[in-house]
């Protein structure tokens, strides 16, 4: 889960690019980069941190030009290492720099592939430097002057060598920006433009959000499969670009990943959040129709949309119980297991006065490895509470992600090989119940009824890429488990040590 924006516009952008980063500061907190281009020059700026915190006067001074692209990463594949922060960049042919979201299920294939037939080396451990080097080898296959024909050309055979999830924006010097998107259409990617007096200005971005804080209009999304390249002169050029395109959208976008005030594949997120609300009440008063509950309180913050519904469809009181410090990371996406344990009980705090003596519902978007659920628990009990049930606005989390999101060790998961008794045993609930998989589905393909499925590979074990299978997952635990991800930040940090890049 990162998150990319690109912008061709009539005068400089790089205040827009650091607006649209702001705004998606919650697909990824670990690294922020911009790179602009003037008259075929690029200039960069990325390192490790939080978008203030990376960007400063002297560094917004130095972007110059009316083209530019950006990100915010968290890492999956690869390492926090700074030096694999992005966008990347490489000088042949043309020049072309590349920011990406999602992870290439075939990485190691691709890097062998490039280093003995393509003759192109990779620095780092990064599948975002993998795809730079794949696009741009099959680039200079291509006649200069490059035609837009040309540039599609390239991304088909693109799409042919790269397997996951991904989405993508590029520059290439002297010629314009180009986005593109998995032919799954596994991780999201939109395209905008607004009204200039000079002409026509565009962006692409990985939610909508990124457009309205730019004041951009909404156009619509890049479809799975397809490539938009935009032109110096602001002519935009679209093109199918892969042979068996089938729309997947990752449906946990939906339930956690977006802001709910982002629009993808036609779906508004919070009204699929309302409907994921109001299809658990369903299942509560099925399963329990006499139920004991006094209060429904959400987990802050992504599951409050779905608990106010729910607990106006079950007649029950709503409450926020729990009081966030907003100067704290998502403990989801935070590397390893000890600092997510440490920073569950900086994060929140309970209201006694909301817990105390009352039979309590707690609302998550989803359970994941546990770890925060289980501590929240204990937090409602050591409050007062009689009772604490807990339910989840999404299904059991039973499998790992492979297309980009840190969910990549099975025994991590606490659903994985359990019942869903077992977990609510495990986190301390006196019962718990999970939203079943057709209602999420539904909840969140109602607006969008022509969608042809999702990818709900964490709930049901089903990759649409059709490349996954034990050998790969087992590979894929042993390189990003929590020890795993510790020992590399302990190597990094040796390597930081004698690399010191604080002088810029």
């Amino acid at each position: 889960m990162c998150g990319i924006v690109g912008v061709v516009a009539n005068g400089h952008v790089n205040q827009v690019l650091f607006d649209s980063l702001t705004v998606l500061q919650h697909r990824g907190q670990d690294a922020a980069g911009i790179m602009t281009c003037q008259q075929g020059r690029f200039f960069l700026r990325k390192s490790n941190g939080l978008v203030r915190d990376v960007f400063r006067t002297r560094h917004m001074k130095r972007l110059l030009g009316n083209m530019g692209i950006g990100h915010v990463r968290y890492p999956t594949a690869g390492s926090s290492s700074e030096a694999e922060s992005q966008p990347f960049y490489v000088n042949s042919p043309y020049g072309i720099a590349l920011a990406h979201n999602g992870n290439l299920t075939n990485s190691a294939q691709l890097t062998q592939d490039l280093f003995t037939t393509d003759l192109r080396h990779i620095n780092t451990n990064s599948d975002s430097e993998v795809l730079l080097n794949v696009f741009a080898h099959e680039l200079g296959k291509q006649v200069h002057p490059l035609s837009a024909e040309d540039i599609f050309d390239a991304i088909r055979r693109v799409h042919r060598r790269c397997l996951g999830g991904y989405a993508a924006v590029a520059m290439i010097s002297g010629y314009g920006l180009v986005g593109f998107r998995d032919p799954h259409g596994i991780r999201p990617i939109v395209l905008g433009k607004r009204d200039h007096e000079q002409g026509t200005e565009y962006m692409l971005a990985s939610e909508s959000v990124a457009l309205d804080v730019a004041d951009f209009e909404l156009v619509r999304d890049i479809a799975p499969g397809e490539a938009i390249f935009i032109d110096l002169e602001g002519k935009v050029h679209t093109r199918q670009c892969a042979d068996h395109a089938k729309g997947h959208p990752c449906i946990f976008e939906h339930v956690y990943l977006a802001r709910p005030d982002s629009i993808m594949d036609g779906i508004h997120v919070y009204r699929a959040r309302m409907r994921m609300g109001e299809r658990l009440a369903e299942k509560i008063k099925r399963e329990r129709p006499n139920h004991d509950i006094d209060v429904v309180i959400p987990i802050p913050d992504t599951s409050r949309t779905s608990a106010l519904e729910l607990a106006q469809h079950l007649g029950v009181t709503f409450r926020e119980g729990f009081i966030k410090n907003r100067y704290i990371g998502r403990t989801f996406i935070m590397p390893g297991q000890q600092l997510r344990k440490k920073s569950v009980r900086q994060k929140l705090n309970a209201i006694d006065l909301e817990f105390k003596d009352k039979n309590v519902l707690l609302v998550d978007d989803s359970i994941v490895r546990g770890t925060t659920c289980k501590q929240i628990i204990q937090m409602a009990r050591d409050a007062g509470a009689k009772k604490v049930f807990f339910a989840s606005a999404a299904p059991a989390v039973r499998y790992p992600n492979v297309y980009g999101i840190d969910m990549p060790a099975a025994h991590e998961l606490i659903a994985h090989g359990h019942t869903d008794e077992e977990v609510g045993e495990l986190i301390g609930a006196d019962w718990m119940i999970y939203q079943e998989l057709e209602d999420l589905i539904s909840a969140c393909r109602e607006e969008n009824p022509s969608l042809e499925g999702f990818d709900c590979s964490v709930f049901n074990g089903e990759y649409v890429t059709g490349d996954i299978d034990s050998h790969y997952l087992a590979r894929l635990e042993a390189e990003r488990n929590d020890a795993a991800k510790h020992q590399e930040d302990e190597d990094n940090a040796v390597i930081d040590l004698h690399n010191d890049s604080s002088a810029d």
